[in-house]
């Protein structure tokens, strides 16, 4: 095995037997090669692995290699916003859009990765910036999105949006998200976004369930700040959440401020990554819907 990845941190919800197992082969494995393996405390023992705090997982690791679904990446994403350190995703989830590696070949690809035979990209992420009136400011980093959305109530919210200083519209809507082309298949997909490539430096502006049907998704180049102000209404109250957890709430005369982050994720792919083969295997693209009529009466 080549040297650039000599210490490596294991991440994952060990309590999950699904993957307690997968993290157990992977520690033995690499630690047979003499890599160094570091994990968090409360599991570090149980994989024969280095414990080190959470906190300083990245800083001390070449690698991190995260088992688990795409939320486990986002976790393991989060780690590294003040470092460089690349990610590898082990799939133990339900779609794998970012955990790519099927625990059925995981050893197999590690060893070649670690030989020095895998493609790394780097994916864009936004700096989420919550300016409040209290001066109480909040500032989180996304690798999927950003969302503004309801907080205990039904009602609607009314916000205002601008993008690089130019007035875009006043929206009335259940919220907005904010995506990457990393979390363009994510929550932006559900709510009617189009799917971005992972290479381009765009982002996508989407509102959620609007009230004018001609309130429609938005890309725009990644270049430009995108400015929201929530506006006053009768029981308004909303949160900003950015990869599915919250930074608190967003209140009448509160500004979100979202733009390109400066440090992006940088995720490792072994030998034959397809992104277009994941669509078609988690989206079901590519199959013949005649096939589930076969046998049937009509």
């Amino acid at each position: 095995m080549k040297d650039q990845f000599r210490k490596v941190a294991l991440v994952g919800l060990y309590a999950d037997t699904r993957v307690a197992e997968p993290m157990r082969l992977i520690s033995e494995h690499l630690a047979k090669a003499g890599i160094d393996v570091i994990a968090e405390p409360d599991h570090a023992d149980k994989l024969a692995a280095r414990a080190v705090e959470a906190g300083s997982l990245a800083s001390e690791a070449d690698l991190i290699i995260a088992v688990g679904g795409d939320g486990t990446m986002l976790h393991a994403a989060s780690m590294t916003k003040d470092v460089n350190v690349p990610l590898l995703g082990i799939n133990r989830g339900r779609l794998g859009f970012l955990s790519d590696v099927s625990p059925d070949h995981m050893l197999e690809s590690l060893d070649q990765i670690f030989d020095g035979n895998f493609s790394q990209e780097s994916r864009l992420r936004l700096t989420a910036t919550i300016n409040r009136s209290d001066d109480e400011n909040a500032v989180e980093l996304a690798l999927n999105d950003v969302v503004l959305q309801r907080r205990d109530t039904g009602r609607i919210l009314d916000f205002e949006t601008r993008i690089a200083g130019h007035y875009v519209n006043t929206h009335m809507a259940d919220g907005l998200i904010v995506a990457t082309p990393t979390g363009s298949t994510a929550y932006a997909l559900s709510c009617g976004g189009p799917i971005l490539e992972p290479q381009l430096d765009a982002v996508v502006v989407v509102p959620i369930c609007p009230h004018t049907l001609s309130d429609r998704p938005v890309v725009i180049t990644a270049d430009q700040d995108i400015e929201v102000t929530l506006l006053p209404r009768d029981d308004t109250q909303a949160e900003i959440s950015v990869d599915g957890h919250s930074m608190g709430p967003f209140r009448p005369g509160d500004r979100l401020q979202i733009k390109a982050a400066s440090n992006p994720a940088t995720l490792i792919h072994p030998p034959g990554y397809d992104y277009y083969e994941i669509l078609r295997s988690k989206l079901h693209w590519g199959r013949d819907s005649r096939i589930r009529n076969l046998g049937s009466k009509d």
